[in-house]
């Protein structure tokens, strides 16, 4: 599995770990079913706390991205992804209108943020293959 942290970054390290599972799920690269590595050995893999990552698959699990079992350990959910929650659009919103906020501060056009949003979006669709959830 192919994580990057950025230790200088403002964004926690449990947070950037999160991100870069979901991104690896919505991509194709972690497929339904797909094994992940143990706590211990992700946390010595990427030179960070075991709790770190117990933290990540935690919230990964309460969000239905992930099954941890006993045996099998942790696992990319097979029994499909979660659907478009309010707590998720919520989120979402919350986000958005975050990002949309400093874009126009900064000068950004409503148009330039728009086709970003739409360009991020269809690149990842791309990454499954054109599969649209």
């Amino acid at each position: 599995m192919f994580i990057e942290l950025d230790l200088q970054s403002e964004t926690p390290i449990y947070a950037q770990l999160v991100d870069q599972i979901v991104e690896g799920i919505a991509s194709g690269a972690l497929q339904p079913g797909d094994p992940l590595p143990s706590v211990r050995s992700l946390g010595e893999d990427l030179g960070i706390n075991l709790h770190t990552v117990n933290k990540s698959y935690n919230l990964l699990k309460q969000e239905g991205f992930l099954q941890v079992h006993r045996k099998k350990g942790v696992i990319v959910q097979p029994d499909g992804m979660p659907g478009v929650t309010d707590a998720f659009e919520e989120k979402l919103r919350r986000q958005l209108r975050s990002l949309a906020a400093e874009a126009a501060v900064r000068g950004m056009t409503e148009a330039a943020f728009t086709q970003m949003s739409t360009s991020l979006y269809r690149d990842t669709i791309t990454n499954r293959g054109g599969e649209q959830r």
